[in-house]
């Protein structure tokens, strides 16, 4: 309730400014990541209830329309042009864990013209140049700003109803989503000729209880523990893709570093290798794709040969993986659905296209999806195709979600890493 003028005026202010802005939330379709984000939903429209009798929309991408790729946000623009060009001013996007407060939001954004084309957030930039970002900028990386997804970002709406026509006018025609920060701001940096990423103070990465968090608009709220008792580690049985040549580099570190975490893990390669040991499983080794020796694994996991466990961890013999991490994080998901768990990227979403989850950060699988996959007509077409494609196609024929966490990445404070090469 507003008990004086100034309150009166500001909360007049947040009427006005909340009929004019539209929260994205980036959720998933998987039931752990929807539950979280209708929490998120809710104390929202909570907060934005006490102001106002007309909260403003807010919406859950994974449900917006049939599109696979919406998460890629990109080819979801044109749509919610149409939605909301004529009657706001704002769309803000946020990820699952991001925790907003209401009122030093919009004040936040009452500092910029909202008739401009305006792209707002906490912007990140390269140290040096990546792989992951195929070496753009190479020359001077930092020079290139892209969002924090997880301390929210914004589109004022004549950006927004730009962009929508460049994608109506000239479909994407990137192949590959990867990181879909920094490939969004490239979209809207065209080269130079698009606005640059301004930074917003008020967009923070701080947790929500901090105290430096005080000037913060948004926070990052996480559950802690996660979701409750880790999964015990005799429930995951691993599986580490290696080949003879690799024997006497690689899987020692993995012998010398986590090994020891695991109950139930196999090596499989293309020699067997009695002091290892290794598992040969009779595909011969591949340079690139592995498809072959992947489903050869999926077959093993669900056959008498291995103990029954509720979930598999597929992961390469130069990842590096804190599975009691692991461990606390699959306490979040039901083994019973079809879950599929890592970093996710994309494959030709402006068109139609397919996710799938990058097999070098780990691939984690629950029984369920198993047993769905082979009971399909999921296949490789080659030995060598690339087998976490494969299994994306075939998710995507079996309408079966791809789950992304970070908790599967290359991230060093998370639970998965790549061994650096030599």
């Amino acid at each position: 309730m507003c008990v004086s003028v100034s309150d009166l005026f500001l909360c007049c202010l947040c009427v006005a400014d909340l009929r004019e802005i539209v929260f994205v939330i980036q959720s998933q379709s998987n039931s752990f990541h929807m539950s979280w984000a209708e929490r998120q939903r809710a104390d929202l429209l909570q907060q934005t209830q006490s102001l106002t009798q007309t909260p403003p929309p807010v919406l859950l991408l994974h449900s917006l329309t049939d599109n696979e790729g919406d998460w890629s946000i990109l080819p979801l623009l044109p749509y919610l042009s149409s939605l909301f060009g004529k009657n706001s001013s704002w769309l803000v996007f946020l990820e699952e864990e991001t925790n907003v407060k209401v009122t030093k939001l919009l004040q936040a954004l009452r500092k910029f013209d909202r008739r401009k084309e305006w792209f707002l957030g906490k912007p990140l930039h390269d140290e040096e140049s990546t792989i992951i970002h195929h070496y753009a900028f190479a020359e001077n990386p930092s020079i290139f700003k892209y969002p924090d997804f997880s301390a929210a970002w914004a589109l004022s709406i004549p950006l927004l109803d730009r962009l929508a026509n460049k994608v109506r006018d000239d479909p994407l025609k990137s192949d590959f989503t990867i990181d879909l920060k920094h490939e969004v701001a490239l979209y809207i940096w065209e080269n130079g000729h698009g606005p640059r990423l301004t930074a917003v103070p008020e967009l923070c990465t701080e947790p929500e209880h901090s105290p430096t968090a005080q000037h913060c608009a948004t926070t990052l709220r996480r559950p802690a523990p996660l979701c409750g008792e880790p999964v015990k580690k005799e429930d995951i049985f691993v599986a580490v893709k290696t080949c003879k040549k690799f024997h006497s580099e690689r899987v020692p570190v993995v012998k010398k570093t986590w090994e020891r975490e695991a109950s139930l893990l196999e090596y499989y390669s293309d020699h067997t290798d009695p002091s290892i040991p290794t598992i040969d499983l009779g595909v011969p080794n591949t340079e690139r794709g592995h498809c072959g020796k992947t489903f050869a694994i999926l077959e093993r996991y669900i056959s008498d040969a291995v103990p029954k466990t509720s979930w598999l961890l597929v992961v390469d013999d130069d990842t590096l993986i804190s599975l009691p991490r692991l461990q606390m994080l699959l306490s979040c998901y039901n083994p019973s659905e079809p879950v599929c768990l890592g970093e996710r990227y994309g494959y030709g979403l402006g068109q139609g296209g397919y996710s799938y989850i990058t097999g070098g950060g780990g691939m984690v699988f629950s029984r369920a999806a198993v047993v769905r996959l082979l009971a399909s007509d999921c296949k490789c077409y080659r030995d060598d195709a690339p087998d976490d494609m494969v299994l994306g196609m075939c998710l995507n024929a079996l309408g079966l979600p791809v789950t992304h966490t970070l908790y599967c990445s290359y991230c060093l404070n998370t639970a998965t890493k790549k061994i650096p090469r030599q």
